[in-house]
């Protein structure tokens, strides 16, 4: 239950008739509202261009709720208390009346509740539209409350530098950079956010945080399922827009980036800056050698997927850090469809020890110690290492000491990442958003790879769905790592 009290609010959702406000937005309010989270001054206004009654909208996002939250509605009595919460606005996004009703909607509320409400733009529309409703936020006075007014946008944050540095300008000519909130679902997972606590309250592991004990870091989201309904969109993407340049790029800050001296949100985020333009870039001669590409068989068969596409279901890269931590170090990014298994895992393998003094035979299953930091499905961490087996012969074997959060933490529900980013918005806390200069530099990371591969079609290889990419990898090998987890 909480015990802060945050500023009233107003959520404004452009896009409310869609999926994501149906099936994660809404649910993750609602479960919010259940925890006692918002303030008892709170106001949701969805905004599309489906015309719906009330009763109807609200009817609709039940349907959700049932389905999708995590506290399915138990009676009529509690989700009509949430429902009076809630209106519905049909309305033409290109139309200034658009706007101004909402000026005069949040004029009005402001007055019933006689106090100023924080105001929350919520652009849960497909990017072409982010230009239109912007701009009408501006024209409209709507974003001129710095302190109160903020925009969200989920990603795609463009699909290119040059997209990204634009739609940054377009946001930032109406709003200021501390009102954008560029959101990434992946950064409100507990165990993304445990990534922090794990390096920096336990004195037991950032001693050993750098190349002098790691050989080499592994960061792999897999996915079993294919591309599935999203073919029109990710056959424009790819995994390396659609994943790494903003997924994995995030963990590999989280995992690299050097010790903040507060949690301070802008010292998070300096530290996670400093680390992307630390990382090595890569010249177009050297691609080939550090990143690969694959594409699951049966993929140009897929629905909006075009028959002849090159498109990359499977990345795999290389990078280096270049700084005093992590010189020389290699960061494994890797992430695909139709694999064999849904892991999102981040895997540390440190080096071995300078002399193993154990005959040869004691020793035929040594392995290095390593670290799995697993952040779905199986949610906890894993700390490989060696120890005697029981009996008279010596014999040393490779152990593993397991936490899991489903055992250590069971009588607390996990939040959904949603009503974790929900909540930093409401509070104005900007920590697990990406600023402009932070998406940007991430494109310049991968714009060497993405340019030389959408120059040659050559390169690209095939793999067998639920394999584990394809065969041929000139990096590190993916697959004992993840097995020995």
């Amino acid at each position: 239950m909480n015990t802060e009290k945050f500023n009233p609010t107003i959520i404004i959702i452009f896009g409310a008739g869609g999926d994501l406000t149906w099936r994660k937005l809404v649910p993750a309010l609602y479960n919010l509202w259940r925890d006692e989270w918002l303030t008892r001054q709170f106001s949701i206004i969805g905004v599309d261009r489906r015309e719906m009654k009330q009763n109807e909208y609200r009817q609709h996002l039940r349907e959700g709720v049932d389905q999708f939250s995590r506290q399915t509605v138990t009676n009529e009595a509690k989700w009509t208390k949430f429902a009076n919460h809630v209106s519905y606005i049909d309305a033409d996004f290109s139309d200034a009346e658009t706007y101004t009703k909402l000026a005069e909607a949040i004029e009005s509320q402001a007055k019933e509740w006689d106090a100023k409400p924080s105001t929350i733009y919520y652009l849960a529309i497909p990017p072409s539209l982010i230009q239109m409703v912007t701009e009408g936020l501006g024209k409209a006075g709507l974003a001129q409350d710095r302190e109160r007014a903020r925009i969200v946008v989920e990603k795609p944050f463009g699909r290119d530098l040059d997209s990204a540095r634009a739609l940054n300008q377009l946001l930032t000519s109406v709003f200021d950079e501390k009102q954008v909130y560029r959101i990434d679902h992946y950064l409100g997972k507990e165990t993304v956010q445990n990534l922090l606590a794990f390096r920096f309250a336990n004195a037991l592991f950032e001693p050993l945080w750098n190349r002098h004990y790691i050989e080499q870091v592994q960061i792999v989201v897999c996915e079993e399922v294919g591309v599935e309904h999203r073919g029109g969109y990710y056959d424009h993407a790819g995994a390396l827009r659609d994943m790494i340049q903003n997924h994995l790029m995030q963990l590999l800050c989280l995992v690299a980036m050097e010790p903040p001296v507060s949690f301070d949100a802008e010292e998070i985020r300096d530290k996670k800056l400093d680390l992307l333009r630390s990382i090595r870039p890569l010249k177009p001669d050297e691609i080939s050698e550090f990143a690969v590409r694959g594409q699951y068989e049966g993929y140009q068969s897929e629905p909006d997927v075009a028959p002849n596409s090159y498109t990359e279901t499977f990345a795999e890269l290389m990078l280096f850090v270049d700084n005093w931590r992590w010189q020389s170090v290699p960061f494994s990014l890797v992430t695909g469809k139709k694999l064999a298994q849904k892991s999102s895992i981040v895997n540390v393998r440190f080096r071995p020890v300078p002399h193993l003094a154990f005959p040869k035979s004691a020793t035929e299953s040594w392995e290095p110690n390593e670290l799995h930091i697993h952040i779905q499905p199986d949610e906890g961490i894993d700390i490989c290492m060696q120890a005697k087996v029981p009996g008279l012969k010596l014999r040393i074997e490779p152990v593993a000491m397991q936490f899991r959060y489903s055992e250590a933490f069971d009588k607390e529900p996990v939040p959904e990442a949603y009503e974790t980013l929900l909540l930093d918005i409401i509070k104005g806390d900007t920590t697990l958003f990406m600023s402009a200069a932070q998406v940007e530099q991430a494109w310049r990371v991968v714009m060497p790879i993405l340019e030389v591969w959408e120059k040659s079609k050559r390169g690209i290889k095939t793999y067998a769905p639920g394999t584990m990419g394809p065969k041929v990898s000139n990096l590190i090998p993916v697959e004992p790592m993840l097995m020995a987890s």
